[in-house]
C-alpha cells in the first residue's frame, strides 16, 4: 500500500511539469520542431531583422550537417533589397554542397520570388494556386540629404536593381532585355507561367498514387509534379493569367486522347 502511494505521488509530480497533452516535460514550438527536420517556413516581410533570423537558422543547419538537404517553404509578401540579397547569396553558397528545395505556398513578391527560384534546379516548385510577383525595388525609406548624396543613393539602388535583373536572367534563361521590359510594371506570374518563364521547375499537384497511410504523417509529399510538365518550354505571354484560356482550349483535345494512367495531371 505504501509502495502504491509513493508511485502515485511521483507520477503526479511528473505530470505537473508536463504541458497538457504532452509526453515530455519540455515544450517545443512548431518552428523549432520544423528546424529539427531541416525545414523552414519563411512567411514574413524580409527586413533586416527577419533576414538575420533566416541567415542564423540556415548557418546553424549548415553547421549541423553541411551536406544534408533543406526544404524552404515561402509565403513572402515582399522584402527589402539588401537584406533579401544577403539571404539569396547564402542560399546560393549553401546549395553548392547541399540540396535546397523551395516551395511557393501562396505569394512570393519581389525578392521573395527571387528566393523561391534560388533553390536547386529540379527542386523548385509551387502550389497550384500560388502566384509570383516580379518587380523592381524602390528606396527602403525616405532619404534626406544633399542633392549629391541623394544622387549617390539612387545610383546605388539602380545598380542593385540591375543586379537583380541579371540574377533573374541567369536563373530563368530569359534575356536581360526581356526581364527589364517585364519589370517596367508589376509582373504577376501564376504557378504554371512561372514554370514556362523558368523561375521554378514544377507545380505540385495532388497525386492519387501517394496517399498517406492510415496513422502515417501527412505532408506536402502527397503533392508532386510530373517530371515533364506539359506547359514546360512553352512561350509565356506574361502577366497573371496570360495565355490560360488559349492553353486550355489548345490542350483540351489532348486531354481527351490521354489514357488515365493514374499519373498526376497538370493544370492547363
Amino acid at each position: 500500500h505504501v509502495h502504491t502511494h509513493v508511485h502515485t505521488h511521483t507520477r503526479t509530480n511528473n505530470h505537473q511539469n508536463q504541458p497538457p497533452g504532452s509526453d515530455y516535460a519540455q515544450f517545443i514550438d512548431i518552428y523549432s520542431r520544423m528546424y529539427r527536420e531541416r525545414t523552414m517556413l519563411i512567411g514574413k516581410f524580409i527586413d533586416e531583422s527577419e533576414a538575420n533570423n533566416i541567415i542564423s537558422i540556415l548557418l546553424y543547419l549548415r553547421k549541423e550537417d553541411p551536406e544534408g538537404p533543406i526544404s524552404l517553404y515561402f509565403n513572402v509578401p515582399g522584402a527589402i533589397m539588401r537584406p533579401g540579397l544577403a539571404v539569396y547569396d547564402l542560399i546560393n553558397q549553401m546549395k553548392q554542397t547541399m540540396e535546397i528545395s523551395t516551395v511557393n505556398l501562396g505569394l512570393c513578391s519581389g525578392m521573395g520570388a527571387l528566393l523561391a527560384g534560388a533553390g536547386t534546379k529540379g527542386k523548385r516548385s509551387a502550389m497550384p494556386n500560388s502566384r509570383f510577383l516580379l518587380q523592381r525595388t524602390g528606396m527602403d525609406t525616405a532619404f534626406r540629404g544633399q542633392a549629391s548624396d541623394i544622387g549617390l543613393e539612387v545610383a546605388n539602388l539602380k545598380r542593385s536593381n540591375d543586379n537583380l535583373e541579371f540574377e533573374l536572367s541567369k536563373m530563368t534563361g530569359q534575356s536581360v532585355e526581356r526581364i527589364q521590359n517585364d519589370l517596367k510594371r508589376d509582373f504577376y506570374l501564376s504557378s504554371e507561367e512561372a514554370v514556362r518563364y523558368g523561375l521554378i521547375d514544377k507545380v505540385l499537384l495532388p497525386s492519387p498514387r501517394k496517399r498517406a497511410s492510415e496513422g502515417g504523417p501527412t505532408d506536402l509529399g502527397t503533392f508532386e509534379g510530373d517530371d515533364d510538365q506539359k506547359y514546360q518550354g512553352q512561350d509565356n505571354r506574361g502577366g497573371f493569367g496570360g495565355g490560360w484560356k488559349d492553353e486550355s482550349a489548345r490542350n483540351r483535345k489532348g486531354e481527351d486522347d490521354d489514357d488515365d494512367d493514374g499519373e498526376p495531371k497538370t493544370q492547363k
